[in-house]
């Protein structure tokens, strides 16, 4: 089988950075960064817990951004326990010791009990603390509000929620992941090759990795010699004691660790074997991939970049943009005729599978499984692209044969095996429903580039001009009863496809209205007026009734 070239292809702008892979000529992932304050996901903050809801079992952290975090309990625990643990020993040691000049992270970060000298109850308890392990029940005891810790966003800021946090930090690397609160060694689940396993978790053990801290070989790694490994992790401890300098030369709440750029992770999280090219249309952003492939790939993995000068967008060249209508569109067509309904609510992501034009091949079962089989593949791509997340219902066009719901249910595991989300799938269900979730880090594509629009509030939907008629005549028959007796004359101001409603259908209703209650009516069309809005003025003052 002919092999597919892979592409990534990078537009750099002042405000906004696009990524995209290309495999062939078919837009398979895209992501964008734009500017802005927001905590970004990956990123590490030496914070001060703010106050804690037992009701919730979480604590609000503040990491200095406009909203607090949101830091659960059982998200508390694993670096909770390191520094619990740390805090014991601690404790317990002799007052008279001087301190070293340096103190280690976990010392500096435990400060539950303040900086007063120990109290009396404080001591009576020393003898307890040796055997205390941290719970959801007794976090309250042990962290108050005060507490300064380090925790890392897990979840960005959506919508009117702040980001959501852990004390579970974890630094990724182009090979390795530094988990500095946990002593695992372990492989990513996608390296399936039991040799290699067996030939990785060798080099893992290998590595001077400090105690009480773990690593985690990424897909990446699969393949690469023990020099590769010792290089990242030296990377990687390098950063991290640059956390520990950071919080003890700075107060909280602030930034200790950024993430990279989208372009510096696109590089180190998709730059694999299979990438035949990469194209980025900007000089620096060029000179910074260039040198990073040439320090962890040598020369013949850096001659792969390639800098694009020419006058067009590199997006309209290479063909993207055209494909990126289809991440907005409510309807994607498939190959076969038919076509997936793809929307998003706050609760889930509902998905509805049909066959359109290809109905004309009956119900046949091997039409229907082709074109589910289809919508899988399409569903697979479109969750990738817009990066949406939470729970996904599908409603796949029905199946009797327990074999091809069977071979749809593999397919789609299949298909999203791959994906950097995390990604669950069950069977489809009695009522014909397959339901899956896939991890949520970032709004989605579309709350990133639009807002809700400001007329029908993210509805989609707004009243018809019927609608506003109706409201209008109501409207005037309260006013005019009002006004019965003043000979106030009335005018109404709306918008022109409303207008052109009263004009017509409802011209009769009006003057009727008008010999009612003896008052003369005018009508203006105003096209500034949102499609709903009327105002009713009189006539003579222009006074708002």
């Amino acid at each position: 089988m002919e092999k597919v070239p892979k592409q990534i292809i990078l537009n750099c702008e002042k405000l906004e950075t696009r990524f995209a892979v290309l495999s062939g000529s078919r837009l398979e992932e895209y992501q964008i960064e734009r500017e802005n304050h927001d905590p970004k996901v990956g990123a590490i903050y030496y914070g001060r817990i703010a106050n804690l809801e037992n009701s919730l079992q979480a604590a609000f952290v503040d990491i200095g951004a406009e909203k607090k975090a949101f830091l659960h309990y059982h998200d508390l625990i694993p670096g909770g326990d390191d520094m619990l643990e740390k805090k014991r020993e601690e404790e317990l040691e002799s007052e008279s010791i001087a301190r070293a000049p340096k103190e280690s992270a976990g010392k500096k970060l435990l400060s539950f009990f303040g900086k007063s000298e120990r109290s009396t109850a404080l001591k009576e308890r020393e003898k307890n603390l040796r055997k205390v392990k941290l719970t959801p029940e007794n976090i309250p005891e042990y962290f108050k509000p005060g507490t300064e810790l380090l925790v890392q966003v897990v979840k960005s800021p959506i919508g009117t929620k702040g980001a959501r946090v852990s004390t579970n930090l974890s630094i990724p690397g182009r090979y390795l992941v530094l988990l500095p609160y946990s002593e695992t060694l372990g492989l990513s689940t996608r390296i399936e090759n039991s040799a290699e396993r067996t030939r990785l978790k060798k080099i893992l053990a290998s590595l001077e990795v400090p105690d009480g801290m773990g690593v985690i070989c990424r897909t990446v790694g699969e393949g690469r010699k023990s020099i590769f490994f010792k290089r990242d992790l030296e990377l990687l401890l390098d950063d991290w004691r640059k956390i520990e300098e950071a919080i003890e030369h700075r107060k909280a709440p602030c930034l200790v660790y950024d993430v990279p750029t989208l372009v510096e992770r696109s590089i180190r999280d998709f730059m694999t074997d299979e990438i035949d090219c990469v194209m980025v249309d900007d000089d620096e952003s060029y000179e910074k991939i260039y040198s990073e492939l040439k320090r962890f790939g040598g020369r013949p993995m850096a001659s792969t970049v390639k800098h694009y000068k020419g006058s067009t967008p590199i997006f309209d060249v290479m063909g993207i943009n055209p494909q990126l209508d289809t991440v907005f569109n409510r309807v994607v067509k498939l190959p076969g005729g038919g076509h997936i309904c793809i929307d998003e609510t706050e609760a889930l992501i509902a998905i509805d599978i049909n066959s359109g034009r290809g109905r004309k091949a009956g119900d046949q079962p091997e039409f229907i499984l082709q074109t589910n089989l289809e919508a899988a593949a399409e569903i697979a791509r479109q969750l990738r692209l817009r990066n949406v997340g939470g729970l996904v219902v599908l409603d796949f066009i029905d199946m009797r044969s327990a074999r091809d719901r069977d071979e749809l249910y593999k397919e789609m595991k299949r298909l999203v095996k791959d994906d950097r989300a995390k990604t669950k799938v069950l069977p489809v269900s009695k009522l014909g429903l397959m339901e899956m979730t896939r991890q949520r880090e970032h709004e989605s594509i579309l709350d990133t580039v639009y807002d809700n629009c400001p007329y029908c509030g993210g509805s989609g939907r707004v009243q018809s001009p019927f609608t506003v008629s109706v409201e209008i005549q109501r409207k005037l028959n309260s006013v005019l009863k009002e006004k019965r007796n003043k000979g106030v004359a009335v005018r109404v101001v709306m918008h022109p496809e409303v207008l052109a409603r009263l004009k017509n259908e409802d011209a009769n209703l009006l003057c009727d209205l008008e010999k009612k209650y003896s008052n003369v009516l005018s009508f203006r069309g105003d096209p500034t007026l949102h499609c709903e809005a009327f105002e009713l003025f009189n006539a003579d003052t222009g006074e708002a009734l």
